[in-house]
């Protein structure tokens, strides 16, 4: 596929030229959003909704319960329409589950703490829930430990075994940066059931994230390439392979005429992190500065007609500071439209 048509399918299914009605929508669409920076999660499904929703917008949708973040896949915290946590979780979970059995053991952790844990906070979070650190101070209660990621992986726990998700908004400091932690089933109020989770997961990638390959969706979803390859051969009556290894949606969302040239992305934005091979929409020699870094963080970046162009954070769009463009003869103008965007999502 010629470059030019693969980055502009792409924009098109990550709904950067096509929004979605609402921000409930454009999760829905993408599936899971990566979350760990609360910020770029909920500016990431801002920036593919129409009518330049803001950030309180957002936090309604979780307030109401339409949204809720958990750690659905790899380890990592992605926000997801609140009807498809169970699903998804029915997939992934198992995977998560060894790939945190190392650690888990280091920590301590083990079926009678993880018992402990359930019987403290089950009828402490009924009625709004709690927060992180309220949660760990009855952890402390009960002998447990909170520290060195002790409490973390316990909550990552509860989450992919069902019982817990991350919901309504709460501020630190007057900026709404944190969450409660709520029960599932006084939480959710509506719980899709696909007949093929394994195979939904795949076509749902693709609707999102297409044109993608298996490895892509292998990477994104932290399964095993052997299982992503059966989801894929499940799931193929239902995606279109446009080249050999290479899927996109049957029905694709329907291009914006005043669609913008330039998107400002967040931290760890789906368009970036989420496939295998990332120099379809990068210059190999701009991987290293954009990330994973040595810490692990992936940069807000710049993207112009579907490649990155320049790399800029949170903190200085808001106090205007110019970004850092990788080349000259960029498009000054579109690239500010894209930063105040963002400025505006802050404020409103």
């Amino acid at each position: 596929m010629k470059s030019a048509t693969l980055l502009s399918e792409r924009l098109r299914s990550h709904r950067l030229t096509a929004p979605a009605r609402t921000v409930t929508d454009a999760a829905g669409h993408m599936l899971a959003v990566q979350s760990q920076d609360f910020t770029a999660g909920r500016w990431a499904l801002a920036v593919r909704t129409r009518g330049e929703p803001g950030l309180r917008a957002v936090d309604r949708a979780f307030d109401r319960g339409d949204l809720v973040r958990g750690w659905t896949m790899r380890g990592t915290l992605h926000t997801v329409a609140a009807r498809d946590l169970g699903w998804i979780l029915e997939v992934t979970a198992g995977r998560q589950r060894q790939q945190a059995a190392s650690r888990h053991r280091d920590l301590g952790i083990d079926d009678e703490m993880v018992a402990a844990t359930v019987r403290v906070l089950t009828p402490a979070l009924r009625g709004g829930g709690l927060t992180r650190s309220e949660v760990f101070t009855l952890l402390e209660g009960i002998g447990i430990d909170p520290t060195g990621q002790r409490g973390i992986h316990l909550l990552f726990t509860l989450t992919i075994d069902g019982l817990i998700c991350q919901g309504p908004v709460v501020s630190r400091d007057g900026v709404a940066r944190g969450q409660r932690f709520v029960l599932v089933d006084e939480h959710i109020r509506e719980h899709a059931h696909p007949d093929d989770p394994l195979a939904e997961l795949f076509v749902r990638y693709v609707a999102g994230h297409g044109p993608a390959g298996v490895v892509d969706f292998a990477w994104w979803s932290g399964l095993t390439l052997g299982v992503s390859r059966e989801a894929a051969a499940r799931a193929a009556h239902r995606v279109v392979e446009i080249e050999t290894g290479l899927f996109v949606a049957e029905t694709r969302p329907r291009r914006a005429a005043d669609a913008p040239t330039v998107h400002a992305l967040g931290a760890f934005d789906e368009y970036y992190i989420s496939y295998a091979d990332r120099t379809a929409v990068s210059a190999p020699e701009h991987l290293a500065t954009i990330g994973p870094g040595k810490n692990g963080m992936v940069r807000p970046i710049l993207v112009a007609q579907g490649r990155v162009i320049g790399c800029w954070t949170h903190a200085s769009a808001s106090l205007g500071a110019p970004p850092e463009l990788f080349d000259g003869g960029v498009d000054a103008e579109a690239v500010s439209v894209a930063l105040e965007r963002f400025r505006s999502f802050l404020e409103t």
